[in-house]
């Protein structure tokens, strides 16, 4: 074996070990934290020797963690909603219209991405007060629905980029008017982009913590819950609520992925 071949071949070898300890770093935490939601003696001491449920257990009889993920949920939500409601106005202003300061407004609406979340949650905050609005749960879903509309513009963006005009010319061609035009050919479209925009904003909406923390009130988001009671140490019921949200995520991404699948085989 010459020694161009025997380099040829050690690299892919160390491509794929450096990839393999990239991946160990990577997810043998989410490991970790599973198996200690179910390790009775708590967090501590490798590999787990009594396993159980009873975290779970304590976690279901737990009130104040699934009000906690009820008001998470709620403010999620919504902030579904709200982002997508204004971010397909703003993806179709961008893709349908040209008016000054055009590329300005782009960036504009891009700048939450590239934002530190203090810096929008402070701001928010000031805006609150300036505004004469008390900090609530509200408050929250309005942040949150404002600072995620970045993210479904510039999904819906891509979308509409890919859609083929002529299915909406030829219905304005056969009488439909723009409206009708929209609801039944333009959004059924952008199907797997709303959804996509939703999987993406529904989750980056669950875990956010800066904005939340300057707008809550006497309520509490499942973050905000679960970073006060990490100030009095991890406990395998904080392990446990994490599983779950984690199980959650992956039916999230399992859905996508079959759905964009059929798609693309259609």
């Amino acid at each position: 074996m010459s020694p161009t071949t025997s380099t040829a071949t050690r690299r892919p070898l160390l491509l794929a070990a450096f990839a393999t300890l990239v991946f160990v770093f990577i997810y043998l935490p989410i490991v970790m934290l599973v198996l200690y939601s179910f390790n009775r003696d708590g967090v501590g001491g490798f590999p787990p020797r009594h396993l159980t449920i009873d975290w779970y257990r304590q976690l279901w009889a737990d009130s104040a963690i699934w009000d906690s993920v009820v008001n998470s949920l709620i403010v999620a939500a919504g902030a579904v909603v709200l982002s997508l409601t204004l971010g397909l106005l703003a993806a179709l202003a961008l893709d349908r219209a040209d008016f000054p300061g055009k590329s300005l407004f782009r960036r504009l609406v891009l700048l939450p991405l590239i934002l530190p979340g203090i810096i929008t949650g402070l701001s928010m905050l000031m805006f609150a007060v300036f505004a004469g609005f008390q900090r609530s749960l509200t408050l929250v879903f309005f942040g949150h629905g404002t600072a995620l509309i970045s993210v479904a513009t510039t999904e819906l963006f891509a979308g509409l980029q890919k859609t083929d005009r002529r299915q909406e010319e030829a219905s304005l061609d056969l009488g439909a008017t723009p409206w009708p035009t929209f609801l039944s050919v333009t959004l059924p479209n952008l199907k797997l982009s709303l959804i996509a925009a939703d999987l993406f904003i529904f989750p980056l909406s669950m875990a956010e913590i800066a904005v939340t923390f300057f707008l809550i009130g006497s309520e509490n988001t499942l973050p905000l819950e679960i970073w006060g009671r990490l100030r009095r140490g991890i406990t395998p019921e904080i392990n446990a609520v994490s599983t779950l949200i984690l199980v959650v995520s992956i039916i999230l991404i399992t859905v996508w992925y079959h759905l964009r699948t059929r798609a693309e085989r259609h």
